[in-house]
C-alpha cells in the first residue's frame, strides 16, 4: 500500500492527462514518453512490487525504505540510485533566533525515461519543483532535464539553509560583546546553530559526489548538450554550498574560542575590582584595629586621637582608590 502517489507524463515533449502508476512499464517501452511517479511512505511489498515490474535493484529498494540512510548516488546495470536530503528551518515563537532544521529524504530511481521519487512523509513540498518542471522548452527536456530541477530546488534549499544559518551566527558575533546578555542564552543559541550546522553538513557536502556522478554518466551517454549548463551551473552551486557551510563551521569554533576568552576577561576584571576593594575595605580595618588597642599611645582617650584615625583611613582610601582607578582595577 502507498500513503500518496502522484506523477506526470509527457509525450513528444507535452504535459499529458492519462498518468498511471501501473503503465510505467509501458513508457519504458515508448521512446517518445517521459514519466514522473512520486511514491509517499510506501508499503515495502508495494514497492517491491514496482521494482519487480521495472527490474530495480533490490538493494535500491531496501535502501529508499530504510529508516536512515546517507546522501549517495549509485550506477546499478539497468538503473541509477540517489538518495538526497531537502532542508527547511522552522522558526521557534518562543526563540528570536530559528528553530531546529529538518531534514526530508527524497530516493530517486532514474531509468530510460522514467523517473520515480520515494519519499517517507510529504512534508517536502514536490509542488516547488513541478513549478520548475513547468518552465522546461522542448530544447531543456527530457530525464535529465527532471533530475536537474529536483536537484535545482534542494540545492536551493540548502542556500537558504545556510544563509539562515549565516544570519543566526551574525546575531550571536553582536551579542558577545552585550555585557547585558545572559550568557546562558547565548550558549544556548551558539550549541543550537552549531547542532543544525552538523546536521546540514552531513547532507550538503556529499552532493559533490552526486552531482559529478551525474555529470559524468551524462558523458558517457552523450546525453542532451543543452542540459550541460545547467549541471555545471548546478556543481557549482553545490561547491559554493560546501564551502560556505565549512566557513560557517570555523565561525562557529571562533565563536566558542572567543565566548570563552571573554568569560575568562570579564572574570579577570571582576577579580580584580574585589582585590581592590578588599585591599580598600582593608585599610579602615587595619588603622580601628590599631587605635582600637588596650594600652596608651599618644592622642589615646582624645579628639585629636579620634581626628587622627579618621584621618589616617581617608587618606590611604583616597589614595588606593586613585591608585586603582588609573590602572582600571576598579
Amino acid at each position: 500500500m502507498i500513503e500518496k502517489v502522484r506523477g506526470r507524463i509527457w509525450r513528444n515533449g507535452k504535459l499529458q492527462d492519462d498518468f498511471d502508476i501501473g503503465s510505467l512499464s509501458d513508457c519504458l517501452e515508448d521512446g517518445t514518453t517521459l514519466a514522473w511517479a512520486d511514491l509517499v511512505n510506501p508499503s515495502h511489498e508495494a514497492l517491491c512490487q514496482l521494482a519487480d515490474e521495472l527490474s530495480l535493484n533490490t538493494w535500491a529498494v531496501e535502501d529508499a525504505l530504510a529508516d536512515a540512510e546517507r546522501v549517495k548516488a549509485i550506477n546499478y546495470p539497468h538503473h541509477k540510485f540517489i538518495t538526497v536530503y531537502a532542508v527547511d528551518m522552522h522558526a521557534d515563537p518562543t526563540q528570536s533566533t530559528n528553530g531546529a532544521l529538518h531534514t526530508h529524504r527524497i530516493s530517486m530511481f532514474i531509468k530510460d525515461n522514467v523517473l520515480i521519487t520515494v519519499r517517507l512523509s510529504d512534508d517536502f513540498d514536490m509542488d516547488l519543483v513541478t513549478e520548475r518542471w513547468d518552465t522546461l522548452d522542448e530544447h531543456h527536456h527530457g530525464i535529465g532535464a527532471l533530475v536537474h530541477g529536483l536537484l535545482d530546488v534542494v540545492v536551493d534549499g540548502h542556500f537558504d539553509a545556510v544563509q539562515s544559518l549565516d544570519d543566526s551566527i551574525e546575531d550571536i558575533e553582536t551579542l558577545l560583546f552585550d555585557d547585558n546578555k545572559n550568557s546562558r542564552d547565548l550558549q544556548r543559541r551558539t550549541y543550537r546553530v552549531r547542532k543544525n550546522l552538523v546536521k546540514l553538513r552531513r547532507v550538503v557536502l556529499p552532493m559533490r559526489e552526486v552531482v559529478a556522478l551525474i555529470q559524468r554518466n551524462r558523458l558517457e551517454n552523450h546525453s542532451n548538450p543543452a542540459l550541460d549548463a545547467n549541471f555545471t551551473d548546478l556543481y557549482d552551486h553545490v561547491l559554493r554550498a560546501t564551502e560556505w557551510t565549512e566557513s560557517l563551521r570555523d565561525m562557529v569554533t571562533t565563536l566558542f574560542e572567543t565566548n570563552l576568552s571573554l568569560q575568562d576577561a570579564r572574570l579577570n576584571t571582576v577579580m580584580k575590582k574585589l582585590t581592590g576593594w578588599a585591599a580598600i575595605i582593608a585599610v579602615p580595618t587595619a588603622v580601628t584595629g590599631f587605635f582600637g588597642q588596650n594600652v596608651k599611645f599618644p592622642g589615646f582617650g582624645t579628639t585629636f586621637g579620634l581626628s587622627l584615625s579618621v584621618g589616617i583611613i581617608v587618606a590611604t582610601v583616597a589614595i588606593l582608590y586613585f591608585m586603582f582607578r588609573s590602572r582600571d582595577w576598579l
